[in-house]
């Protein structure tokens, strides 16, 4: 077979796949004639919900980057290391915290009850928009973090020689940076807000709280309205490719060039900014480590006492997260030496295909293709364990492309004139060159899928996953019961990561 052909044909057949059923949901559109009135507020709500969370979001994380880029403290490396833990932490597990927290009967309102304050209510719009704020604020400061840290070490010696101030900097060097940094990062929690499905279940799902995944969701579900649920993922479609679209005339380059030390500590001003500074990252992390910190001290001593069918649902979503990690990389890595062998824009297209549409749409368009060949209680967790597997393939192929390409341009010569191929150059070469890489994109692969309560909520099911469960429990007021399965489900998530992740660099 053609070198590359097996990473062809799975393009391929993923772009059959996805756009296919894209094209099913389409076909099923019956129009904007289908859309209700609360619909049309559903996609109001939804653009408007994603618009503010992605701009706070952006905005928040602008002072504690700049904190982060310019102090030195101890346990700053954990600190950053744990702004990337929101981004595997299952969704529903964080508005458990959330609620310990900021629910009624969290600690902000016992402590306002206690100053004869109103209380506040974490559900509707506000909590719509905190959660995403919790979620998409480590992931604003990672990328504008990565911003500043780009900056020459030379731009801010010469500034310093220059006898710049605070405000100088600010104008020549950072305002440029982040002119170039933050729209990426704005459309990134953007996208991740308009896709949003369990914070919306969980906190909104109110006549002024419903977005159109939830409403996807609904018109499924409940009403069984194909053509209206469909009509309602092309407009999701819709939405995030102009948004994609339009970012392209955002950004303006910042310029700097290239320099020789960039890794180079530049201190930051002292006095009142370095208070700024250290209140920035202070609240930060309170506001992310609070809530996780809350729903483990509440749920940790009620393991033991958790019910059979928690642990039996555990024991399904770790075998389902595995299958979906274990696709998921294979698909990656073929996928990748395709791209890295034959310099293929269109497979790299095909592997990314998965970010155009969300679980919901994709597992709506799934069943309009095998409904009448199969039951829906059938087809719920192999289609939950399928989409898990290709939403993951876009991370994990960019953990792979650069290493694939790197592995093909230091060693493919040498395997070649050995006359190493099929098996024997996976195992001696491949498996042990991409060892880390894989770990990363497997364990990634694993949490994700572990948390997801996505696609299985589609589906009737007597035979729920860990998150399902979860789910379940809160809505039936189980709070101790779900606190417990919210600190198993986090464990059982960071511990797939972590096993996977740490296998991959000690191979």
């Amino acid at each position: 077979m053609r070198r590359g052909a097996g990473g062809a044909l799975i393009a391929a057949a993923l772009a059959v796949l996805i756009l296919g059923t894209l094209a099913a949901v389409a076909w099923q559109a019956r129009g904007f004639s289908a859309l209700s009135p609360w619909d049309l507020r559903a996609i109001w709500f939804t653009i408007w919900q994603a618009i503010v969370s992605a701009s706070l979001s952006a905005l928040l994380a602008v002072p504690v980057a700049r904190a982060l880029a310019r102090r030195r403290f101890p346990g700053r490396a954990l600190l950053v290391t744990l702004l990337g833990a929101p981004f595997i932490l299952p969704v529903i597990v964080a508005i458990m915290g959330l609620i310990s927290v900021f629910g009624r009967n969290g600690l902000l309102n016992e402590a306002i009850r206690a100053l004869g304050l109103p209380e506040l209510s974490i559900y509707g719009w506000q909590g719509v928009i905190l959660a995403h704020v919790f979620f998409n604020l480590p992931l604003s400061v990672r990328l504008i973090l990565q911003g500043w840290q780009s900056i020459p070490a030379e731009r801010f010696r010469l500034a310093e020689s220059l006898d710049f101030g605070p405000r100088d900097i600010a104008r020549h060097l950072e305002r440029p940076m982040l002119r170039a940094v933050l729209p990426g990062a704005w459309l990134a929690v953007f996208l991740i807000c308009l896709t949003s499905f369990t914070v919306a279940l969980a906190l909104g799902g109110g006549p002024k709280a419903t977005t159109v995944e939830l409403a996807i969701y609904q018109a499924f579900r409940f009403d069984f309205d194909l053509g209206r649920a469909a009509t309602l993922g092309m407009v999701q479609i819709a939405i995030c490719v102009l948004a994609m679209l339009l970012s392209r005339w955002i950004a303006i380059p910042s310029e700097f060039g290239s320099g020789l030390d960039l890794g180079r500590q530049i201190s930051g001003p002292p006095g009142w900014r370095r208070m700024l500074d250290n209140a920035a990252i202070i609240l930060a992390a309170l506001f992310l480590l609070w809530p996780m910190l809350a729903v483990t001290l509440r749920g940790l001593p009620q393991i033991p006492q958790l019910p059979a069918e928690v642990w039996s649902a555990a024991l399904r979503s770790i075998i389902m997260a595995l299958i979906s990690a274990c696709l998921a990389v294979t698909l990656s890595l073929t996928l990748a030496l395709s791209i890295a062998a034959n310099r293929s824009r269109l497979i790299e297209i095909a592997g990314m295909l998965p970010l155009v549409a969300s679980p919901l749409v994709l597992g709506t368009g799934l069943f309009i293709l095998l409904r009448g060949s199969v039951s829906p209680q059938a087809m719920a967790l192999p289609v939950t364990v399928a989409i898990n597997a290709i939403m993951a393939l876009p991370f994990g192929l960019r953990a792979l492309i650069p290493a694939a390409r790197d592995l093909r341009q230091n060693y493919g010569r040498l395997a070649d004139s050995l006359d190493m191929h099929g098996t024997a150059r996976l195992r001696l070469l491949i498996l042990p060159q991409l060892a880390r890489p894989l770990g990363f994109a497997a364990g990634l692969s694993a949490a994700l899928a572990m948390g997801d309560l996505g696609v299985i909520a589609l589906f009737p099911t007597d035979i729920p996953t860990l998150p399902l469960k979860l789910y379940q429990l809160m809505n039936s007021y189980r709070i101790a019961d779900a606190s417990a399965c919210a600190v198993l489900l986090m464990a059982l998530s960071f511990g797939l990561f972590w096993l996977f992740d740490r296998g991959g660099r000690l191979a």
